[in-house]
């Protein structure tokens, strides 16, 4: 048997221990930038915002219309910043530039071009921060460490170059997320990235105020696929009544297509879902053609039939990019809610505790049906909803309001707290059925604001079993209400 010390000696190479260690240093930034450094450092991060900087991160003094990050290189040094990009001589450890915002890109192709990762891109409608955070801890436990993506939700024109500044050297794989608000903010993105996967979650009229039809949202979705790697792949949600334009919209790009879902024809199909214990669900999915023989069973720890559709593009984007499928079912099996999409809170409450379900940060007419069917389908003493108006439906406002009252019915609700100016088409629709008895409605009030509303549901009292799912479009601050009873709370997050 070989010796310990002649194993280290025959250690494998590695193309990638040649790579430095540090994210940058001056010399590499002068590389990318053509600025010039006043003083030699290296870098562990980087930053736009001074509230956000760590010991070690190098600081990006970004101009807006109203902001000049000029003005926050004290707060920023004063946090741990070891040198700035700036686009004026300043006294503090520098690289000067003639454009900041255009450096912030400059960095961002340099690190995508000396990393030798994979890169996923990820968009959709719903869903895309929780599936991007999916994919990443499938091949973060893969390639043990090696993995890196985009936080929070940097995935607008600022936020994904900064999270492609940051990628290591040494990076096997980098996932970043692609968001956008109106026509043509997808493409620039994805060119950005050059992803050589690409993934829609799913199509929903989130945005149709700026985009006017469910058709232009799936066709601005579709431009994820103009920034693909030649031999790229392109996963696209196969229950979608867009798959056909999606599908369309991916071979006049001349990429692989990959659908997943509970169609037949799916390239990653859904055969079966059983719920499980912890309000999760045991999945089994075919893997290409069922002649193939090639199947996966997996626990999902997250609940909701909607996070069974996401497993199915997690596992497939894993697929594509060659991460292992034995880390991907594992890390779904221990994925945990996201703080405003999904986190679980345990309450104290008289006689007991209650779940609080945190979908504050955002909502549209899918996610609000999703959530409120997983809500439903949750065991409890006493179902109540906290909902806030959604935001960006233009001509459609009213009527989706309006239609959330069927899945509330069906979810078996016993009280709600409606919150906001948007809400008042639901309340009226809910006394409509309650006048006219259309089936059982749940008790309900309405409230202006948060503040409001953080008041009436301690009036209302909870108690221990009940269950209370608190979501709405993330300009409503209803995360403050959440915060108001899980900063009380003795026994954390589920």
């Amino acid at each position: 048997m070989k010796s310990a010390h002649a194993l280290l000696r025959n250690w494998p190479a590695d193309p990638r221990d040649g790579l430095p260690l540090a994210l940058w240093d001056a010399a590499s930034i002068e590389a990318a930038t053509d600025g010039k450094a006043s003083h030699q450092f290296q870098a562990s991060g980087v930053e736009m915002d001074s509230r956000d900087v760590r010991p070690g991160d190098l600081f990006i003094a970004l101009k807006g219309e109203a902001m000049d990050g000029h003005k926050f290189l004290p707060a920023a040094f004063t946090k741990g910043a070891v040198a700035a990009i700036v686009d004026r001589p300043v006294d503090y450890p520098h690289v000067l530039v003639e454009d900041t915002s255009e450096a912030l890109h400059a960095l961002a192709h340099y690190a995508r071009e000396r990393a030798d990762a994979v890169r996923i891109g990820v968009t959709g409608s719903v869903g895309k921060t929780g599936v991007k955070e999916a994919i990443f801890a499938s091949l973060d436990r893969s390639s043990r460490g090696a993995a890196h993506r985009s936080v929070r939700s940097y995935n607008n024109h600022v936020g994904v170059p900064l999270s492609l500044a940051r990628l290591p050297a040494r990076a096997k794989f980098g996932v970043f997320e692609m968001g956008m608000n109106h026509e043509g903010e997808i493409a620039p993105l994805s060119d950005h990235v050059r992803p050589h996967v690409t993934l829609i979650t799913t199509i929903a009229p989130a945005h149709i105020e700026n985009l006017g039809s469910m058709e232009a949202i799936a066709d601005e979705k579709s431009q994820i696929f103009t920034g693909l790697m030649p031999g790229g792949t392109a996963i696209i949600p196969a229950d979608s009544d867009y798959t056909p334009r999606m599908v369309a919209n991916a071979k006049a790009m001349g990429v692989k297509i990959v659908t997943f879902g509970r169609s037949n024809d799916a390239d990653v199909r859904l055969i079966d879902a059983i719920p499980v214990a912890n309000g999760g669900s045991l999945v089994t999915a075919q893997l290409g053609p069922a002649d193939e023989n090639a199947r996966l069973c997996y626990t999902v720890a997250e609940p909701g039939d909607h996070w069974v559709s996401n497993s199915l593009a997690v596992i497939a984007a894993v697929r594509a990019a060659g991460g292992d499928l034995g880390s991907a079912g594992l890390a779904l099996g221990e994925m945990g809610g996201l703080k405003g999409r999904g986190a679980r809170h345990n309450v104290d409450v008289p006689g007991g505790t209650a779940l609080m379900i945190d979908e504050s940060y955002n909502a549209n007419p899918a996610s609000m049906r999703a959530t409120l069917k997983g809500l439903g389908q949750t065991p409890a003493l006493r179902r109540v909803a906290v909902l806030g108006t959604m935001g960006e439906l233009g001509e459609f406002f009213e009527r989706f309001h309006e239609q959330l009252a069927e899945p509330i019915v069906d979810a078996n609700i016993d009280h709600l707290i409606l919150v906001g100016e948007g809400m008042s088409n639901l309340a009226a629709e809910l006394s409509r059925r309650q006048a006219k008895s259309l089936g059982f409605v749940p008790s309900f009030e309405h409230c202006a604001d948060t503040e409001e509303a953080t008041t009436r549901l301690g009036k209302f009292g909870l108690t221990n079993g009940d269950v209370v799912l608190v979501k709405g479009s993330n300009f409503m601050g209803l995360g403050k209400l959440v915060t108001h009873y899980t900063s009380k709370a003795s026994n954390g997050e589920n």
